[in-house]
């Protein structure tokens, strides 16, 4: 090999790694927001639609990506309120989210579930929180196996790419924007 071809062959992988770490950095990197985290960007009592339902802090969950974006959610406590039997949960989404086909903006929304199908399938309906208007629907599947029960567990993409409710799960995909 000549010192000509040794130079050229450098200079490709030198040129091929800094591009591969350009396409690295661009894609956000997720992680599970801490207690602490959840608590200053959840609100104590969520408004949805024309209440604000108070939230049950310690069933909070979400991620946090290296820009300071959260998707997160808790239970609301729906006892009392309009609410009740509609919605379950209550979720902040700052980058673009879609979760089981349901394409979600950066906002607040609101979404509750039933069951279908005897058991085995959550029909989860999401809406804003502000209005109640639908912004769509998602089947939740039994999670296979033994799982832990969770009131609301948002996994990062990087572990699982879901959000599990109870012994059910939903696949989301995270935009980039």
């Amino acid at each position: 090999m000549t010192t000509k071809t040794l130079a050229v062959a450098v200079f490709c992988g030198v040129f091929l790694s800094l591009l591969a770490l350009a396409a690295a950095a661009e894609k956000p990197a997720w992680r599970q927001a801490t207690p602490s985290e959840l608590a200053a960007v959840l609100p104590s009592r969520a408004p949805v639609e024309s209440e604000h339902i108070e939230t049950e802090m310690r069933t909070a969950s979400g991620i946090v990506d290296e820009r300071g974006r959260f998707i997160a959610g808790v239970v609301l406590i729906t006892a009392g309120y309009s609410a009740e039997g509609k919605y379950s949960h209550y979720l902040i989404v700052q980058a673009p989210v879609e979760i089981g086909g349901v394409k979600l903006r950066p906002g607040e929304y609101a979404f509750g579930w039933s069951r279908e199908d005897g058991g085995d399938t959550l029909t989860v309906h999401f809406n804003q929180a502000a209005t109640g208007a639908l912004v769509g629907t998602a089947n939740a599947h039994r999670i296979p196996g033994a799982s832990r029960v969770e009131s609301l567990h948002i996994w990062p993409p990087g572990d699982k790419s879901l959000i599990q409710i109870g012994r059910f799960e939903i696949p989301y995909k995270v935009g980039d924007r």
